[in-house]
């Protein structure tokens, strides 16, 4: 198969991936709503079909064009995609009572997935310093501290929800506002330590490529503000008691300033 099929194929398979989110997000959505456990269950083997489809996609990108998917915006997009639906998948199989969370991760990921598609889908070769197994650990840190981190995310957003007594139907189905405090606060911790790996892993390319670890230019900032920011809502929850609606509002600063 040319390149032009190769192309198509990968297109045809991103695009189904989409249909298959979006039929998980709908069975998520119906579970939460109305209780309904075999829902949930559909959301997930929907939600497993998709990230299958849209794994091949990316791989029959990479064959290709030679690198991974972090060089273009619609290589980035969608890779945070995958990394964000798998990372939340694995997660609510060894807990399923996060399930409940896909009504808000699933529907995310498949509008950046096709914000991806539809942005330019040309094909960039590697920059001089990109060859580089330590930009690899990089960037697959840097995914999955951003998966981590919008779980984290939805999880409060839920609870400021649920604790604020918002009269949906739904959040009585939720597990207590106790839980998905504690819950939102693991999903931090996990984010920020993915993130620490991030940037050390991030500094020794730099120092590789380019001879120096650090230098302060825009992108770099924004890491060590972000986390430096995840990092003062831990410092200040287990050291000062900010937890509940305290810290969940400190998270969304946190969010967004960082995201």
């Amino acid at each position: 198969m040319g390149y032009e099929g190769l192309f198509k194929y990968e297109i045809m398979l991103h695009w189904l991936a989409v249909i298959f989110y979006i039929g998980s997000a709908f069975f998520y959505i119906l579970g939460v709503v109305f209780g309904l456990t075999s829902s949930l269950s559909r959301g997930q083997k929907l939600l497993l079909l998709g990230l299958v489809l849209h794994g091949i996609a990316l791989l029959t990108r990479w064959s290709y064009v030679s690198h991974g998917p972090y060089i273009t915006k619609y290589e980035v997009l969608s890779s945070n995609a995958w990394i964000m639906n798998a990372f939340f998948l694995f997660v609510s199989h060894k807990h399923p009572r996060l399930r409940f969370s896909g009504m808000f991760v699933v529907p995310l990921s498949f509008t950046v997935l096709a914000a991806g598609i539809l942005t330019d889908r040309s094909i960039k070769r590697l920059p001089p310093g990109f060859e580089n197994i330590w930009l690899v650990f990089h960037i697959l840190f840097n995914k999955l501290a951003v998966g981590a981190f919008l779980v984290a995310l939805g999880l409060s957003i839920f609870y400021y929800l649920k604790v604020r007594n918002y009269s949906f139907k739904f959040l009585e189905r939720l597990p207590t506002c106790e839980t998905l405090d504690e819950y939102g606060y693991q999903f931090v911790t996990f984010g920020f330590c993915f993130w620490t790996i991030t940037i050390v892993a991030g500094a020794i390319w730099a120092k590789k490529s380019w001879g120096r670890y650090w230098g302060w230019d825009p992108v770099e900032n924004w890491s060590l503000i972000t986390w430096l920011l995840f990092g003062l809502y831990l410092h200040l929850r287990r050291f000062f008691g900010w937890r509940g609606i305290k810290g969940v509002i400190f998270l969304f600063f946190a969010f967004s300033v960082s995201m």
